[in-house]
């Protein structure tokens, strides 16, 4: 498999599982029975993705020749800063957190689909 057919692939697992882990977060904020531990390793898995990705997009930039897709650049990297916030205001926010998490891993699904729209010469 090329490197630009497997970050195209990854970002539609990326943008799926962001979203699935938003939606069951927002579930378990009003559910309680939706709050298991494995929401949380499913929530990691799918934020762990993200460095996956950007791994496999600088090394796929290292490789492309003629304009770079910077707005699709732009909307990656955002992705990487979403998920740095969403750490840093896990504790503060206490039993809030699965809103947080939810909306937040929306938003990341978001910038995904936002970064595959601005894709370029990497589609």
């Amino acid at each position: 498999m090329e490197l630009s057919s497997l970050h195209s692939a990854l970002a539609w697992v990326l943008v799926a599982a962001n979203g699935l882990a938003g939606l069951w977060a927002l579930g378990a904020q009003w559910w309680p029975p939706l709050r298991v531990g494995v929401l949380w390793w499913f929530i990691t898995a799918a934020q762990s993705l993200l460095f996956v990705e950007a791994v496999s997009g600088v090394v796929l930039y290292s490789s492309i020749s003629g304009p770079s897709p910077r707005l699709h650049m732009f909307y990656g990297f955002l992705t990487l800063v979403a998920v740095a916030v969403l750490y840093g205001y896990r504790v503060p926010l206490g039993e809030r957190r699965y809103v947080l998490y939810g909306l937040g891993s929306l938003f990341i699904m978001g910038l995904g689909l936002q970064a595959m729209a601005n894709s370029g010469q990497l589609a």
